[in-house]
């Protein structure tokens, strides 16, 4: 056991006893954070604006400062970008975190120099959890595989900007760099087949023991790396592969792949970083859900999902949610975010400490008929139909078709194969079946004839990729959704389908 490893053993249980205890206290915690929050942020325009010198208690913040999306926030973003200071956070941004998906284009999401740290510890304290009730230390003593987006930030008015992965890549501490792979140079490669080319000749050699990343690209390095090695397996090329870190993405679909790929299972840790914060992270190995970052510059509330569009939702805290039920999350931050709606939805499976899991994006859902389908519904589906038929899948996407050129409409489930069922018919019916068990409304509208059976559309080998590469958005920290109520990304893919 190297000196790393060992120190980090008796760190880790510190820390991790630290995390528990304060996840133990994450209602007062929050109750202080506002607090905090509101009087840090009194004399900035927007604690101006929102009459901050009122707000006492949640039910004023509520009656002061309504929910916002990025285009609520957006005209003060302007402001800060025009040089203007204290708009939403004394001073200015250390940073501006770089995201698309907007009416308005771009979105210029703040980072604060209070708010930065906190990204850096909670990812910390997932692999010092993870350490503290495995005991598995070893990966600190080899090389650290971090899959991220480019850290060459631009700049406006002064401020630097850039992606989030790249951003914290300025942060990571000191004594992790000399484990760290890829070299800096490599992780400034902005086109990202020539990144993971140039990633899989860096790292092909390594002891390589952690390697974190969203699933479907550490998929495209663990194929690129198996193609230019010649081995069978990931654990013949890395024999110390330890830990898997993942985010940005529902890593069930993935596990059966991964598990080839690797040619073994390999523990992971799951975390929930946005650009707006750090919200949660997997604290346990044998506790269901991620546990939510309540003591990190961040006051959360939650909306019920059903009503987030209402016209006065219902705004809860912490000490007022029940387990099971789906609610939008909603951000004030030490980077000067304020009831801010980051677009994702949640539930929780415990109470005591709080722990999460994410169900979906509030967007990303499939209603043309009334039938709501979440995420979460489509892809235990999957999971459940893949394991009753030992297939496995790359990446998939389902739409509904509206206006079939015959029969009755349909959801539309674009499936990239990586295994296929023996019976493309027994496993369509088969998912059918699971998604009406998981969705009464579908259930209605299928038993009703509003909508005919589900059909799976083969996907070509690569076929989402290629999609991706096609639109711009390769690799970094672009995701696939699996669900949409149009058909945006679906006539994209009608072309890959065979």
């Amino acid at each position: 056991m190297g000196i790393k490893s060992f120190g980090g053993k008796i760190y880790a249980k510190s820390v991790a006893k630290k995390v528990r205890n304060e996840a133990l206290k994450a209602v007062e915690l929050q109750e202080k954070t506002l607090v905090t929050l509101i009087g840090k942020a009194r004399q900035t325009a927007f604690g101006s604006d929102h009459n901050f010198d009122e707000v006492k208690t949640h039910a004023d913040f509520v009656k002061h400062v309504p929910l916002r999306d990025y285009e609520g926030h957006k005209p003060y973003v302007d402001r800060i970008i025009e040089g203007e200071k204290d708009v939403l956070w004394p001073g200015v941004p250390a940073y501006f975190c770089k995201t698309s998906g907007t009416t308005s284009g771009a979105k210029y999401i703040p980072l604060t120099k209070e708010s930065v740290p906190f990204h850096i510890k909670a990812a910390k304290n997932a692999l010092l959890c993870y350490i503290a009730e495995t005991g598995n230390s070893k990966f600190l003593d080899g090389k650290m595989m971090f899959l991220q987006g480019s850290p060459v930030l631009d700049k406006k008015i002064n401020i630097p900007v850039g992606r989030l992965s790249g951003i914290t890549a300025h942060w990571v501490p000191g004594y992790l760099q000399k484990n760290r792979m890829p070299t800096w140079e490599t992780n400034c490669i902005e086109d990202w087949e020539k990144k993971v080319d140039a990633v899989v000749d860096e790292t092909k050699t390594a002891d390589m023991r952690l390697i974190s990343g969203i699933p479907s690209w550490v998929q495209m390095y663990f194929e690129r790396l198996l193609e230019v090695t010649g081995k069978k397996t990931v654990a013949e090329v890395f024999p110390g592969f330890s830990l898997f870190v993942y985010g940005g993405l529902n890593y069930a679909p993935y596990r059966a792949i991964f598990k080839k790929l690797i040619g073994k299972e390999v523990p992971s840790v799951e975390t929930y970083p946005a650009s707006e914060g750090f919200i949660a992270f997997q604290d346990s190995q044998t506790q269901p859900g991620l546990l939510l970052n309540t003591n990190a510059g961040m006051f959360f509330e939650f909306v019920p999902a059903d009503e987030i569009n209402n016209e006065n939702p219902t705004r809860l805290t912490l000490a007022q949610v029940k387990k099971d039920v789906h609610y939008a999350i909603i951000l004030s931050t030490n980077a000067g975010l304020w009831a801010y709606n980051i677009g994702d939805k949640i539930k929780f499976v415990s109470l005591n400490p709080y722990r999460i899991v994410v169900t979906g994006r509030v967007s990303h859902f499939i209603s043309a008929f009334g039938e709501h389908v979440i995420a979460e519904e489509a892809e235990s589906a999957m999971k459940e139909t893949l394991d009753q038929f030992d297939a496995q899948v790359r990446e998939f996407h389902v739409a509904p078709q509206v206006s079939p050129a015959q029969g009755k409409p349909y959801h539309e489930w674009f499936v990239e194969f990586e295994t296929e069922p023996h019976n493309m018919e027994r496993f369509s019916s088969f998912l059918n079946e699971l998604m009406c068990s998981k969705n009464p409304y579908y259930k209605d509208l299928i038993e009703g004839n509003i909508l005919r059976p589900l059909v799976v559309s083969k996907v070509k080998r690569n076929g989402f990729v290629e999609m991706m590469k096609s639109r711009g958005k390769l690799g970094g920290q672009n995701k696939i959704p699996r669900l949409a109520d149009d058909r945006k990304i679906a006539d994209f893919m009608e072309v890959y389908k065979v």
